[in-house]
């Protein structure tokens, strides 16, 4: 081999050697691949690479590629993926304090509701319920609204008789008590089903409306403040463990409110994007009244607080500092 060949097969040796990651993270989550939600965890993602000097890489599988959404945070688990984003109601009764963040009327925006989730995993009110993984951060989206095909809904009566997508029980349960038909489903599921007419509609922020472009099939849109969706971004602890010092410290770096917020700004930006998208095609928006739903909410509160309760979990201390937290982060 002449000496030019040889500096060139060592060049490419040496950047080869430059570029290899000591960790290739598989981060699963359930959002399309074209979404402003994924754009926001390649944002995290391309961070830590840069913070870790190109040490961790994060490889991305959206749309349920590498887990489906109800098996993601179990996917996580037992390292079917590294890093997962998903939705805690989607694994039922694993976090019932945390779902306490899905009551009625608990958050305006997806920056305030995620200002209230991660202080309570900071201050340990709900940090239990995650001992089995690593969490890096915690956010909501924006209020969950009703959106029908055809229908539209103005009063709690209103619902009786839909088949109305819910994304977990929680609002299941305040659903039902109307005399709705929930369908437990998760979100990249609903066009085909309203397109088909197997669900008369979705309980769904603007978000999801313009992500899973629900605007297409649903015309009828009714705010009311019904409910605020928790997620959780979290890594395979085994992993984490198995990492040096360095490494650990930079994802910590990548943790807690700073990028929790990052991404909840993320979804208020496609609260608006949705809602626009709606009023730009002549949709019926109503913007309802909260006090004619007011003795619903207050009843669905009761009933799942009582419910924990009795499992004698401290579910009205963790409510009650959640409601504090409201009006803390709000101010």
């Amino acid at each position: 081999m002449n000496k030019l060949a040889t500096l060139t097969l060592a060049t490419l040796l040496g950047l080869s050697t430059a570029q290899a990651a000591d960790y290739n993270l598989r981060f699963s989550h359930f959002w399309p691949a074209n979404s402003g939600v994924h754009q926001g965890f390649e944002a995290w993602g391309k961070s830590l690479e840069a913070a870790s000097d190109g040490r961790i890489k994060v490889d991305f599988y959206p749309a349920q590629t590498l887990t489906k959404a109800p098996q993601s945070y179990d996917g996580v688990k037992h390292r079917i993926a590294d890093i997962t984003a998903t939705v805690q109601g989607y694994t039922a009764n694993r976090f019932p304090l945390t779902q306490i963040m899905e009551l009625p009327g608990m958050a305006d925006t997806a920056v305030h509701g995620t200002c209230v989730l991660q202080s309570l995993y900071d201050e340990g009110l709900i940090s239990s319920e995650y001992q089995d993984t690593q969490v890096l951060y915690l956010f909501t989206h924006g209020p969950g609204y009703l959106h029908t095909r055809d229908k539209v809904i103005e009063k709690p009566e209103d619902l009786a008789g839909l088949k109305i997508r819910r994304p977990t029980t929680v609002v299941a349960q305040l659903l039902e008590s109307q005399g709705a038909q929930p369908v437990g489903m998760p979100a990249p599921e609903t066009y085909p089903s309203l397109q088909r007419g197997v669900i008369d509609g979705v309980a769904m922020p603007w978000e999801a409306m313009k992500v899973f472009r629900l605007n297409e099939q649903a015309g009828q849109h009714a705010e009311i403040n019904l409910y605020t969706l928790s997620f959780v971004v979290t890594m395979n602890k085994q992993v984490y463990n198995g990492m040096p010092e360095d490494l650990k410290a930079v994802i910590q770096s990548h943790s807690g409110m700073e990028w929790a917020q990052k991404q909840a700004k993320v979804f208020d930006g496609l609260d608006r994007a949705g809602y626009e998208e709606a009023a730009s095609a002549n949709h019926h928006i109503g913007t309802l009244q909260q006090s004619a739903w007011q003795a619903v909410f207050e009843q669905a509160t009761e009933q799942y607080l009582a419910e924990l309760e009795a499992r004698k979990l401290p579910a009205r201390d963790v409510y009650s500092r959640a409601r504090e937290l409201s009006a803390s982060c709000n101010a």
